[in-house]
């Protein structure tokens, strides 16, 4: 187990740091505040902390640490305790509280108490994620197609990485979902997952939300306010709709990818920040590139792994799955139920919305169900005429044999008509030999005015 010892009495850190040692533990040390929050960036497991020393103190390091990483354990300890401090602490989100002097025995019982605990909690995420991978679900998305089991692999292998993440897919795939089960399966899912769409704000806004601006940096900005990358701080920063981001906005950006620092608009303080990026868009950016409406260098530096998100009409078998999800998601419990008809018009449908079309007529069929425990094909599937032949099978299909043995007769009395009759003629006209007419006019019991002359001749 790693651990942090954050102790400016020489006495109890030696001693405390070699009883820890001793039980197989590493420990780093720190004398002081700024160095705790230091070491916090080697990810310890533990955070062992006294509340008064020099620096800001135990109080602020437990912020820092839990703000990190909220299930990382944070054992405070004082000789000059208060309950009214005791009940603070535990609140911001201490592990434990304990009160010098005190045994090392008891500490060290301590860490591997609350470490044998972490390590417990994160097998028991590793097997609920084995599962979900089993059962074809990942986070909120769900899916056994061909398809999505490649997406679900390419998100398994990067998401523990800090490599940028490109999502391309149509408007309504799921792309945030596949950016939010990244951000759930990195080394920071204990930071903030942020995200901003960059279609939804005019140009000047963007650049608001995206770098803050200092108070008086435009007309209302009545107060300093922190944008979405100082938000993101330690985490994710989702960008949606990035095609639709400005080209002034994408020089910025640029440079914020290259550095990891930025200046609020109006302010002159370089600010530095430690973020993963995930981008996502509904269009080509290559093609993009090419008519001059996106940067090259950007998208050579978001495009370092790309995630190509299927449309619902490629995912093979999906639909059922995804619809048995949004109904236990949506119908408060009920038992709802989808007739075989109806799920057959509902794996024709083409879904142009695609996912976020078929979660909206889940939604709706069950708002208008009323007291029916099954959800109709009317509610399910829009009434739109264009659509209507891809989810209406007619009520009598003829075998494609007998639809092709009416053709080819037809075309064969075409060709004798234009000919007289004249069986070579005919043959040739049809591109066929005159042994394979004779045998087509035989089979298809087809009589012609020249068969007591079988040359045609007259």
């Amino acid at each position: 187990m790693h651990v942090l010892l954050a102790e400016d009495e020489e006495t109890i850190a030696v001693t405390l740091k070699d009883a820890l040692e001793e039980a197989g533990h590493d420990v780093d040390h720190a004398p002081d505040t700024e160095t705790a929050i230091e070491l916090l960036g080697g990810n310890p497991d533990i955070v062992l902390t006294d509340i008064r020393m020099p620096g800001a103190g135990g109080m602020e390091l437990l912020r820092e640490a839990v703000a990190r990483d909220a299930r990382r354990p944070v054992i405070l300890m004082t000789g000059y305790g208060t309950v009214e401090q005791a009940v603070e602490a535990m609140h911001i989100g201490a592990a434990h509280y304990v009160q010098k002097p005190f045994r090392n025995e008891a500490v060290v019982g301590l860490v591997e108490r609350f470490g044998r605990e972490r390590t417990l909690e994160a097998e028991n995420a590793r097997l609920r994620e084995e599962l979900d991978d089993l059962s074809g679900k990942m986070g909120e998305m769900v899916g056994r197609s061909t398809a999505m089991k490649a997406v679900f692999g390419r998100i398994a292998t990067v998401a523990p990485t800090d490599a940028t993440i490109l999502i391309e897919g149509e408007s309504g795939t799921g792309k945030e979902r596949v950016a939010k089960v990244l951000h759930e399966r990195s080394n920071r899912n204990a930071a903030a997952f942020v995200a901003i769409s960059c279609a939804a704000l005019p140009e000047s806004l963007l650049e608001a939300e995206l770098f803050g601006h200092e108070r008086g940096a435009f007309t209302d900005a009545h107060r300093s306010r922190r944008g979405r990358f100082e938000l993101a701080d330690g985490g994710t920063l989702f960008l949606d709709d990035i095609d639709d981001m400005p080209l002034a906005v994408q020089v910025k950006l640029l440079r914020v990818l290259q550095e990891r620092s930025f200046e609020r608009l109006g302010g002159e303080e370089t600010t530095k920040i430690d973020i993963r990026v995930v981008a996502a868009t509904k269009k080509s950016l290559r093609e993009m590139v090419r008519e001059g409406t996106f940067r090259e260098d950007l998208f050579y530096r978001i495009n370092v792994v790309p995630i190509q998100l299927p449309p619902l009409r490629e995912r093979g078998g999906d639909v059922p799955l995804l619809l048995h999800h949004m109904i236990a998601r949506y119908g408060n419990g009920e038992r709802l139920t989808v007739s075989e008809p109806t799920m057959a018009a509902l794996e024709r449908y083409p879904w142009p919305g695609n996912v976020r079309e078929l979660e909206n007529a889940v939604q709706r069929a069950i708002a208008l169900a009323g007291d029916s425990k099954e959800l109709k094909k009317e509610y399910l599937l829009p009434l739109d005429t264009r659509w209507r032949g891809a989810t209406e099978t007619p009520e009598h299909v003829r075998p494609l044999r007998e639809v092709l043995r009416e053709v080819e007769i037809a075309h064969i009395r075409r060709a004798l008509e234009l000919t007289g009759g004249h069986r070579t003629q005919t043959a040739e006209l049809l591109g066929i030999s005159r042994k394979v007419l004779w045998e087509k006019l035989r089979d298809f019991e087809i009589e012609t005015s020249s068969d007591k002359d079988p040359d045609g001749s007259g």
